[in-house]
């Protein structure tokens, strides 16, 4: 038997709730949903982890009266039960990650070590061969500032900080350029190299080398989870466009 829901004068059937998830790019989102509370059906919290999370949830969405409780239930259409499995399950997810994933943090990290060292660098970016050599034989001859030459030549933003960029992990700048940055020696001007459209001059100011701190391991364990979230919902929509 077809429900129905009635929004802004519209009556809408429990048919029609797919093709409108979809046409309002809301299906990977229920997807999402869906497969962790799969993923996670089968973790179990303590009575006093239990209490914790439904607390904060409470305090978070300042649920501090039965009124209050009352109004976010029919807000959101939900049972009481659906908002104890509401607010624990961030708590089951932090488990099921730590479980699922946890282990393959320290190989991770060694394998991809080099893309989180941070890095300090300067840098000129121009369209023309030209000036940038001319820019070049002036800071290395010690004429100019590289400083000064960025904030007057430099066609990027970095003409705002006299050309100083950083710190950031060397996995987030163009790879061409990260690789420059990996191999060159700090205090030491680069070049001129061709890089796409642009001709840049770089120096590597400093290189800050990556620890797997707590800081670290969070992000990696979120890295790891949400890589392999995705892959599990490529799957779901490979299959609903197979079975239409």
């Amino acid at each position: 038997m077809s429900q129905e829901i009635q929004i802004a004068g519209r009556r809408i059937s429990s048919t029609e709730i797919i093709p409108l998830l979809a046409g309002y790019q809301m299906l990977p989102q229920l997807c999402r949903r869906l497969i962790l509370d799969d993923a996670i059906k089968e973790i179990e919290l303590t009575a006093q982890e239990k209490e914790n999370a439904i607390k904060q949830f409470y305090q978070k969405n300042h649920l501090n009266s039965p009124e209050q409780y009352t109004a976010f239930l029919q807000l959101y259409g939900m049972t009481p039960e659906q908002l104890e499995a509401s607010a624990t399950s961030e708590l089951k997810i932090d488990k099921f990650k730590q479980l699922t994933f946890g282990s393959q943090v320290d190989s991770y990290f060694l394998s991809n070590k080099l893309r989180f060292d941070k890095v300090i660098y300067s840098l000129i970016r121009t369209q023309s061969m030209e000036i940038a050599q001319e820019l070049f034989f002036r800071i290395n001859g010690g004429e100019e500032s590289f400083a000064d030459c960025a904030k007057e030549y430099s066609l990027g933003p970095e003409a705002q900080t006299g050309g100083l960029i950083g710190p950031v992990e060397l996995g987030t700048p163009n790879p061409m350029l990260a690789k420059i940055l990996a191999t060159a020696q700090p205090g030491k001007l680069m070049p001129p190299t061709k890089l796409g459209e642009w001709v840049v001059i770089l120096r590597l100011e400093k290189l800050i080398p990556s620890q797997l701190d707590e800081s670290m391991r969070h992000k990696i364990l979120n890295s790891l989870f949400e890589n392999w979230l995705q892959e599990e919902i490529k799957k779901t929509s490979l299959s609903l466009r197979e079975e239409e």
